[in-house]
């Protein structure tokens, strides 16, 4: 099969079988849509928590963002579309304390910051991607992806660290159920990793339900004084609008960087060249409108989601439907309070677990695209590349501001370590020559004649 073929499933049995999804079945699909669908919840959710926005809004744009990405990008890719990290420090910029009055503002710079990825879109479609992408070798975007992973890996850590015991449970579960589970069991871990470990949580007392006793059934996720819109009203504030677009809008190119490496790396993991068909146009197209469009009602910038990315790794199930049944549950639930409730209840040692795994997976796709693109590490500027996105990416993100802060007159600009590393890189793999025969080590094992 071509490298831009792709197919309906990507789910191999023991044997290593490819099976479609009709061999799979509606009832193995909708797991796959729920594995998924919990794989994100928790980093989505964790982003209103955080910020002060709408969790059902967040949930229901989540969905409907996810769809219009996968409408956008002919429906191909498998690709779920969650919050963003990287814009919380705008959100705080403007909205310290998750000000519900203030926090309008700062989704209307993110709305307008989602307007970045329009252009950068428009350049992919104009020049190609094979001439963009130029920029974008294996040796700067596999070492973005394995510094994607590592970042997240300090979170993950925080929050088994809040119950070991929990998360390990959630850690072997996932582990046991991929190694030796069979039929289905093996190819939804992820879900029964969180079941499993959730109930455990119930059993041994760490789980407090009271904010679900009183949530309702059902109710609207979204309220129009808290969306961007609400800012028609005399009392407008021009001067706050102007700052919060001019703080936030530079946060895009951290995450449209992001978003290539996201891609590359569900390129890798599903063995498709999703950069060349449907084409990173089109994905960045679809992030960048459903980015603009959760903002504007209120919730938080969307992104292709890394969680996601781990699950496909780890089950082997690629068909993008899977995704969008997980958009979908996620659209429904967000009309219930309650089972928001029942989500945000739930242990952050739970969702430690799973997650330390999900984002080991992601580094780990970030090593298998240099191996498989066979970067040579023999070529010193492929090593000063590789070294200067790590550590920066790494060094940054770990540091104690945990970003570079730019002043700029009354505002201030905040760049990630993954920004700074990413730029970096982009920038090296420019200007340093290509022509460079310097070996600085031997091969690890000899030629074969």
């Amino acid at each position: 099969m071509a490298s831009n073929d792709v197919p309906t499933m990507g789910a191999q049995d023991q044997q290593g079988a490819v099976y479609d999804a009709r061999t799979l079945g509606k009832p193995r699909m909708v797991l796959f849509g729920f594995q998924h669908m919990f794989a994100m919840f928790g980093a989505t959710i964790l982003v209103p928590v955080l910020t002060g926005l709408s969790v059902q809004a967040t949930l229901l744009f989540a969905g409907l963002g996810t769809l219009l990405f996968h409408l956008l990008s002919k429906g191909k890719v498998p690709a779920f579309l969650g919050s963003s990290f990287a814009f919380i420090a705008g959100y705080a910029a403007i909205a310290p304390n998750g000000e519900p009055e203030l926090l309008p503002y700062a989704c209307l710079g993110v709305a307008c910051a989602g307007l970045l990825y329009l252009v950068l879109s428009a350049l992919f479609r104009i020049f190609g991607a094979n001439r963009v992408m130029r920029y974008f070798p294996p040796v700067v975007t596999g070492p973005i992806v394995i510094a994607i992973g590592l970042i997240l890996s300090s979170s993950a850590i925080e929050n088994c660290s809040t119950n070991w015991i929990i998360a390990l449970i959630a850690i072997v579960t996932i582990i046991v159920c991929n190694v030796w589970g069979r039929g289905m069991i093996k190819v939804i871990p992820i879900l029964m990793g969180v079941i499993v470990s959730y109930v455990c949580a119930i059993v041994m007392g760490e789980v407090d339900f009271s904010g679900v006793a009183s949530a309702d059934w059902i109710g609207l996720p979204v309220l129009m004084e808290n969306t961007v819109f609400g800012l028609a009203n005399p009392g407008f504030d021009s001067g706050l609008a102007i700052t919060a677009i001019i703080t936030i809008m530079p946060l895009a190119f951290a995450t449209m960087i992001e978003h290539i490496g996201d891609i590359s790396a569900i390129s890798s993991t599903c063995n498709r060249n999703y950069i060349a068909e449907p084409g990173l146009h089109r994905t960045l197209l679809g992030d960048g409108l459903a980015t603009i469009l959760a903002s504007l009602f209120g919730a938080p910038a969307n992104t292709t989601y890394g969680e996601n990315t781990g699950v496909l790794a780890l089950t082997r199930v690629f068909d993008p439907r899977v995704v969008r049944l997980a958009a979908c549950f996620a659209i429904v639930f967000s009309f219930c309070p309650k089972f928001a409730a029942v989500i945000g209840a739930m242990p952050a040692s739970v969702i430690g677990g799973v997650s330390l795994i999900l984002y080991g997976m992601i580094s780990a796709v970030g090593v298998r695209n240099l191996i498989e693109n066979r970067v040579d590490f023999l070529k010193s500027r492929n090593i000063i590349i590789a070294a200067l996105i790590l550590v920066l990416s790494i060094g940054i993100a770990y540091s104690t501001a945990g970003a570079i802060i730019i002043p700029a007159g009354n505002i201030t600009i905040s760049l990630s370590g993954l920004a700074i590393g990413s730029l970096v890189g982009i920038i090296l793999n420019v200007i340093l020559p290509y022509k460079d025969d310097v070996e600085i080590g031997k091969p690890l094992t000899p030629e074969l004649n």
